[in-house]
Order: C-alpha cells, then sequence, then structure tokens
C-alpha cells in the first residue's frame, strides 16, 4: 500500500516526520473513474481529504490506520495547507492526480476498498524551479543553522555557510560504505563475503534487520545496499563491525569515537542518562570507555526516545561539513547500489542519468546529499543540512525548498 513516509530512507527516525512520501518504485495499479454511488469515487475521496473541516477515520481501512495513525494524516494534511496554501482544483494525472494549491502543486496517488475506504495513499510537493540564490535566501530564514553546498564537477555554485559542521543523521553511512569499498578495492573483502547478523550489531528502525534470527547470512552488497537505500541501521552495525571503527573513523576524523546505531540510541535513552553525562564530559578514549560499558546494556525501547517528537541531545550525532559529505559521496556515487533509492520523489530520476541519494534525520536534525549525472554529462553534488535543537523541524519545508533547488539545475 501507499503509506505517506518519504524515503528516501532517512534513518534514526523513530518519529516519523510529515509529509513523507512512498517510494516511487512502488507500483501504482490504475484507478478507476465510476459514478458516484454509495462509495467514493477515488476522485471524490481524495478531494473530500483536501476540503472537509475535518477527516473521519471510517475513511481510512483499518490497515492504513495501522501504519499511519489519523493524528499524523491531519498533521500531513495541515502542512500541505501551510506550506501550499487554500485547495483550487484537482485533475488527473500520470497514474494519479494534480491537485492545484493557492502556492502550488501536489501529486497523489489514492487506492479504495470495495467499501470506498482509503487503503493507499501517496502525497508529494510537485517541484517547481528556483535558483541556487533563491534556496539560499530561503534557507537563511530557517530557525537554527542551515547549510547548503551544490557542486557541478569541481566548480562550487553556491556556498551557504558549506565548512559548517552539523548534525546529518544518517547520512554518516556514507562514512562506512567509503571504508567498505576501500576494503574491498585492497582486496581484504569481496561484494560476495557472507556475515552472518550478531546480536550485538541489532539495532533500532529504521530497517529490518533488526527482526531476523541470530546467525542469518549476507552478503556485504546486501547489508550496504540496505545501509544506504533502506538505512537499515542493523546493517549499518553490521558493516561497522565488519570494516572496524578505526577505518570508518579515518573517512571521518571529526566524528571520533564514531558511534554505532546502537549506542547513539543507548546515549539518548532515558535509563542511561548517566552514561551520556560521562560521555559528554569525556575525551575520545574517556567517551570509547563509556561505550565499551554500554556494550552490556540492553537496547531501549523505541518508544522511549524522543519524547512528543522533541530534539534531545543533539550534541550526541554525526558532525559533518556539506564538502565532507559531497567528497565521500564522490567515492561511492557510482556504486548501482547507490541508485536503489533515488530519494523518494525529491528527484526525478528520468531526467538524469545517474542519481545517488543518502539522507538522514532524528528530530531536530535533517540532511539531503544528492549526486547527479545529466545526459549530457554534467555532475552535481548537492547537500543541504538544517538544525535546530529547540523543536521539531518543518521537514516539509525544507524537502519542498530542495527539491525545487534540484529542479532549476541545468541538465
Amino acid at each position: 500500500m501507499f503509506i505517506p513516509l518519504l524515503w528516501f530512507s532517512l534513518s534514526l527516525d523513530l518519529q516519523p516526520a510529515p509529509w513523507r512520501v512512498a517510494p516511487p518504485s512502488i507500483a501504482h495499479r490504475a484507478l478507476a473513474q465510476t459514478p458516484m454511488t454509495s462509495t467514493p469515487t477515488p476522485t471524490a475521496a481524495l478531494e473530500r481529504l483536501f476540503t472537509a473541516p475535518a477527516i473521519q477515520a471510517d475513511w481510512f481501512a483499518p490497515s492504513f490506520l495501522q501504519a499511519v495513525p489519523l493524528a499524523q494524516i491531519e498533521q500531513i494534511l495541515q502542512d500541505i495547507r501551510n506550506n501550499s496554501g487554500a485547495y483550487q482544483s484537482l485533475q488527473p494525472f500520470e497514474s494519479g492526480y494534480r491537485v492545484q494549491f493557492e502556492r502550488g502543486k501536489v501529486s497523489a496517488q489514492i487506492a479504495l476498498d470495495e467499501n470506498g475506504r482509503i487503503t493507499g495513499l501517496l502525497l508529494q510537493p510537485q517541484a517547481e524551479a528556483i535558483s541556487p540564490e533563491q534556496a539560499i535566501a530561503q534557507l537563511s530564514t530557517f530557525p537554527g543553522q542551515t547549510n547548503l553546498l551544490i557542486m557541478e564537477g569541481d566548480r562550487t555554485l553556491a556556498n551557504h555557510n558549506a565548512d559548517q559542521p552539523l548534525g546529518v543523521g544518517s547520512t554518516f553511512k556514507l562514512a562506512i560504505l567509503a571504508a567498505l569499498r576501500e576494503q574491498i578495492n585492497a582486496g581484504t573483502h569481496t561484494w560476495d563475503e557472507v556475515i552472518a547478523l550478531q546480536p550485538q550489531d541489532k539495532s533500532l528502525p529504521s530497517g529490518f534487520l533488526q527482526t531476523w534470527f541470530d546467525g542469518a547470512l549476507l552478503t556485504l552488497q546486501s547489508l550496504a545496499t540496505l545501509m544506504i537505500s533502506q538505512s537499515d541501521n542493523t546493517a549499518t552495525d553490521t558493516l561497522l563491525r565488519v570494516v572496524g571503527r578505526s577505518a570508518a573513523e579515518a573517512q571521518t576524523p571529526r566524528n571520533q569515537p564514531l558511534l554505532s546505531t546502537r549506542e547513539f540510541f543507548q546515549l539518548k535513552a532515558p535509563q542511561n542518562q548517566g552514561f551520556l553525562d560521562r560521555y559528554r564530559a569525556g575525551n575520545p578514549d574517556q567517551r570509547r570507555q563509556v561505550l565499551a560499558e554500554l556494550a552490556a546494556q540492553p537496547l531501549p525501547d523505541a518508544a522511549s526516545l524522543f519524547p512528543e517528537g522533541k530534539p534531545y541531545a543533539l550534541d550526541v550525532e554525526y558532525w559533518f561539513t556539506p564538502h565532507e559529505l559531497c567528497s565521500l559521496m564522490a567515492k561511492v556515487a557510482d556504486l548501482p547500489l547507490m541508485s536503489v533509492n533515488p530519494g523518494g520523489g525529491l528527484v526525478k530520476p528520468e531526467q538524469w542519468t545517474r542519481v545517488s541519494f543518502k539522507g538522514g534525520s532524528e528530530p531536530g536534525v535533517v540532511n539531503l546529499t544528492t549526486w547527479l549525472e545529466s545526459p549530457q554529462g554534467k555532475t552535481y553534488c548537492v547537500s543541504a543540512t538544517w538544525n535546530n535543537p529547540d523543536t521539531a523541524l518543518d521537514e516539509a519545508r525544507f524537502f519542498q525548498l530542495y527539491g525545487n533547488l534540484i529542479e532549476g539545475l541545468p541538465r
């Protein structure tokens, strides 16, 4: 089913942000237009979402509401109104619909069951090209800290605080992939090498390998593909063990020790406040000792983290500048696994010869980094980050700006 969760696979997210859309690789069946009966047509059901004073739970199939609570749907629709203005019209478009609002367009797909209840829903903003200068001007109005780098080949097209390190969430996984590729090129490992899942590598979502049995066998290529395309945290920690923490840290000297995702979650768990205090106060060697002690602690309950979706302990993060992320992306962008998930609707893959993508987020943190190759042979790296320790981010606004910026790049 279509669900309003972006991916892009941003990663360390435990509280999915609104306005996220399912990857475009999910097939959408044709929706028949039938006369109005006792059950709504797809067109009527979709228009009702944007025009009714309040949405009703009985408009949705129970299976849909299990995946996406009604409150989250309400927040998504409110974000659309906040960002795009009042609803104006709806027209069939490609395999779904184009919804016109006062200040923009949204593409939509919807599926209904035999009772007219929504079983699938995908909403994403339609990109409208903006220039790098316009993007920087808009980013400068965001509360908190932002940065942006646009590279065309080796040439800088736009630089907004691009030497300022900010928290980037799961985009740090590019460093692990770069270390793995170096070791494969050196003959230390091979892509088809088989690795067994270990209990100490089990982490929290995103991803699904944490639900697999101990000892399950995967190749390094499978683990790397899941780490990037699904932002699977258990795949990430497995690969960090395989390449070695020191090898991954060599790719990012700023981040020492480089946390596993399991350690990241453990440090943010309320019951581990003492470990967090010692970690914050320690030098790199003392922090490594804290992590060694944390290894004996269980994984926290995901529901205990980030209460109400608010930022927490943002000093425990993965710190990168856009320059550093584009440098890492250049080392791995040509790997086919980098294009399995081309950005969840923020980029139109059909306009480019290659799209390689990684993003990351937690409450208060979001990063998007994309490498693109045009049919004319132009290459770009676009990396943007937004941090705000005081409040959850309006990620819809950030995603829309990023998509509009990429839409404006010359191809």
